[in-house]
Order: C-alpha cells, then sequence, then structure tokens
C-alpha cells in the first residue's frame, strides 16, 4: 500500500475522531451553545471554500495544461460532483416518504431523527473522498506544498465534523436514548469516511489519469455541502457566522497560497 493511500487513512481517521469528540458532548451536555456552533461552522465553511478552490480546482485545471477538452470535463465533473449531492438529497427524500406509508408507518415517529443520521452518513461521503483524493494527489512525500493542502483540507474537514456530531447525539439523547447509545450512534455517522477516503486516494494513486476529475468532483461535492447544509445550519447570528467564514477563507487562502 502507497504512503499516500496510508497518509490518506490516518487523515480520514482524524476526521471519524471530530465527529466522535463532537458526539461526546452528549456526555457532558444537552445541548451546544448557537455561537460556538456558527463560530465552528463559519469557519469550517470558509476553509473548506478556499480548499475547493486553491487544493482542488486550481491543481486540476493546472494539470490539463490548458487542453479544451480536459478543461471542459474537470467543469462537467465539477457539476457532477454537486449533482452527486443532488441525488444524495433526492435519496433521503425518497426515504422520508417511506416513512409516511406502508410499513414503516409505524416508526413515523422517529422519521426526523433517522433522517438526520442517515442525511449527515450521506454527506461524509464525499468529504471522506475530498481527503482521499487531495492525499492521493501528492506526487512525491517530500513535496511539502501539496501535503499542507491535503492537511488543511482535513482540517476543514474536521473542523465541521464536530458540531455534526453533536447534532445527532444530543437529539438522540432528548429521544430518550442512553447517553452511551447516543454517542455511538453519533460516532457511526462518519465512519464512511475513513472508507471512502481510502477509495479515493486508491483511485488516484493507481488510475493517475483520472487525477483532475477526482479533484474537480470532489470540489463539486464540498462547496455543495457548504452552500446546501453548513450555511443554512446557521442559528441566528448570520453576521457572526459570515465574519468567521471569511477569516477560515484567508486562513487557508495564506496557508495554501504562501506555503
Amino acid at each position: 500500500m502507497s504512503k499516500q493511500v496510508i497518509f490518506a487513512s490516518v487523515a480520514t481517521a482524524i476526521t471519524w475522531a471530530f465527529t466522535a469528540l463532537g458526539a461526546g458532548t452528549v456526555v457532558l451536555f444537552n445541548n451546544v451553545c448557537d455561537k460556538f456552533y456558527n463560530i465552528m461552522l463559519g469557519f469550517a465553511s470558509g476553509i473548506m471554500l478556499a480548499a475547493s478552490f486553491w487544493s482542488l480546482i486550481q491543481p486540476a485545471l493546472e494539470i490539463t495544461q490548458g487542453n479544451t477538452f480536459a478543461v471542459i470535463s474537470v467543469a462537467l465533473f465539477f457539476v457532477f460532483g454537486s449533482l452527486f449531492m443532488v441525488m444524495s438529497e433526492k435519496t433521503i427524500e425518497f426515504m422520508s416518504k417511506r416513512f409516511k406509508s406502508g410499513y414503516l408507518k409505524r416508526f413515523a415517529k422517529q422519521k426526523e431523527l433517522f433522517m438526520l443520521v442517515y442525511s449527515i452518513t450521506i454527506h461524509n461521503i464525499p468529504e471522506g473522498l475530498a481527503v482521499g483524493v487531495a492525499f492521493g494527489a501528492i506526487k512525491k512525500m517530500n513535496c511539502m506544498d501539496e501535503i499542507i493542502s491535503a492537511v488543511i483540507i482535513a482540517i476543514g474537514i474536521a473542523i465541521q465534523n464536530f458540531p455534526e456530531g453533536a447534532a445527532i447525539s444530543i437529539p438522540l439523547r432528548g429521544y430518550g436514548y442512553s447517553k452511551i447509545k447516543s454517542f455511538v450512534i453519533g460516532q457511526a455517522s462518519a465512519l464512511v469516511e475513513p472508507i471512502f477516503g481510502i477509495i479515493g486516494a486508491l483511485l488516484v494513486v493507481y488510475v493517475k489519469v483520472i487525477l483532475p476529475y477526482c479533484l474537480s468532483f470532489a470540489a463539486g461535492c464540498m462547496i455543495f455541502v457548504v452552500v446546501s447544509e453548513l450555511i443554512p445550519s446557521c442559528k441566528d447570528n448570520k453576521n457572526f457566522f459570515a465574519v468567521f467564514t471569511v477569516i477560515g477563507f484567508c486562513i487557508m487562502m495564506l496557508l495554501d497560497v504562501l506555503l
């Protein structure tokens, strides 16, 4: 197994660990402070937006070397990434409707809870892919700028995973689950990240011709998550959220461009 794949597996294990840490807040708290929630999501949004361009889209375009067909293909795969997330959302809606009739009707009271866990699990898939692709794209393990870019992407995803873990475990506790069971289900929602992180890294390492398209696809997924999931999750103080989004964006931009 290549070092890129090993690093990707370690990085996605860390992003999962942040979900577990967030889920672990159910042991200490019954809810999460809205201001803290906004800081975490805003900061992560900024990092993920900046990383989508400087660490994913820009390298993808550089690899194409101006080839018209390749550039158009990169753009299309960026769109495909967002469409993948749209289809995931449609799947969630379909599952939600199934709870309203038939043999799933008896679970109607827990429908919202199930859909919360399911939706977060689904959108953790492209996050794992994004980290895996970023590490798989490292040409040489002494290439510090590429390593730093991959690490920053992992950090951004890890940060926004923390409140996601809490967003699952705390409602579970409210539904009457024990603290231990709430934690176990909360952290399990991110177990798909290491799996798809390894898949993403393997694809890039061993099928190098698809690298720019994988990078672009991951960028499309990440931006969709920010616009569709993170920004709408902002609670009350949108200016506060926006400020930390800008701060996260600037930090990621400076790290990626200067280093």
